[in-house]
């Protein structure tokens, strides 16, 4: 397998990028990593700092998407970044998969228009996995749509409950709709409509739920808006980092809690790893005809490590092909209906 890596995504690039990417080749086999990014810098970082990269193809691509560009100066201005040009290499067969840690927007951009979308898909969607008190929970879509349609609502869950039963390998994964209530009725006309779509499905879909109920644990797929989604994950991350924070304050307040504090100081660190983002590594942008994923921006070498992870998994599990064939499927029951 050959992925392709954005060496400038990201708020640590290209030095944690690198030093992921040289952890990966010691840890994954049969893993061929190409790097795209400015050849000369990424040289220069390498030697600065004694990272073997000797074993990396590199493409070169001059520019740089930062965090602040627009979304749509991937197709403009910085055509010739390292986004643009990994997405580029994977459309054209030069790799399998494609990894960035940086601009959301121009990789969500990016990846519909230069790699497409899966055909019969009407939109791809951000789909980060975070904890729950009973295992991850997929979050589909968290910030690629800001405004949707009840369709794309019904094929984001149908895409997220493919990825979660061939990635998560959880069985008939149970998908709910994010609203403001759990009752039928409740939310808009948007959630309204969605709700009857994702009823009239074969997805196991267990009806509304309020935000306060993820992190329980109370369904494996949660279908959103892009703007419902994206303020959903946010304040998950807000109030892990908080509360931790929180928590350290607490012991190390005096001698006391400090004493109690070394005394659970594994279960400390094993709370702390539950509630950390990284260890779930890449979201998968899903419904482009590729993979493409995105790491979060502040990742590290060791997160560059389980986003790789993230990367074989999704594209060893061929779920794009799997929701090909949903789809394919879909239609065909929609003609016979039509003929009926």
């Amino acid at each position: 397998m050959k992925v392709l890596i954005d060496a400038f995504g990201g708020d640590n690039a290209p030095l944690e990028i690198l030093k992921g990417c040289a952890l990966c080749a010691e840890r994954y086999d049969n893993l061929d990593i190409a790097l795209v990014g400015n050849t000369e810098k990424i040289k220069k970082c390498a030697e600065e700092n004694a990272v073997d990269i000797s074993p990396f193809q590199i493409y070169d691509a001059p520019d740089v998407i930062t965090m602040e560009d627009e979304a749509g100066e991937i197709m403009k201005s910085k055509k010739n970044s390292s986004m643009a040009e990994g997405l580029r290499l994977l459309a054209k067969g030069e790799g399998d998969a494609f990894l960035s840690a940086g601009n959301s927007g121009a990789l969500i951009t990016g990846a519909t228009l230069i790699v497409k979308r899966i055909k019969g898909i009407k939109r791809p969607a951000f789909s980060p996995v975070m904890p729950t008190s009973k295992g991850p929970v997929l979050l589909i879509d968290s910030g690629a749509n800001v405004e949707v349609r009840p369709e794309m609502l019904r094929q984001f869950g149908i895409m997220g409950s493919i990825y979660m039963e061939n990635v998560q390998h959880i069985p008939n994964p149970r998908v709910a709709l994010a609203n403001v209530g759990t009752e039928d009725h409740k939310g808009g006309e948007l959630q309204h409509e969605a709700f009857k779509l994702l009823k009239e499905t074969q997805l196991n879909f267990i009806g509304n739920m309020e935000a306060r109920d993820i992190p329980a644990g109370a369904a494996d797929v949660i279908v959103a808006d892009g703007f419902t989604g994206n303020i959903i994950v946010k304040m998950y991350e807000g109030v892990a980092m908080e509360l931790f924070k929180k928590i350290k304050e607490v012991f190390f307040k005096n001698t006391r809690t400090k004493i109690a504090a070394g005394l659970i100081k594994k279960e400390l660190y094993e709370l702390k790893e539950y509630f950390d983002y990284n260890q779930y590594g890449a979201a998968p942008v899903i419904g482009v005809s590729k993979p493409v994923l995105k790491t979060h921006g502040s990742a590290k070498a060791d997160a560059i490590v389980t986003a790789v992870k993230s990367v074989i998994d999704f594209t060893n599990t061929d779920v794009i092909g799997k929701i090909e064939e949903n789809i394919v499927v879909m239609k065909n029951k929609k003609k016979e209906g039509e003929q009926e």
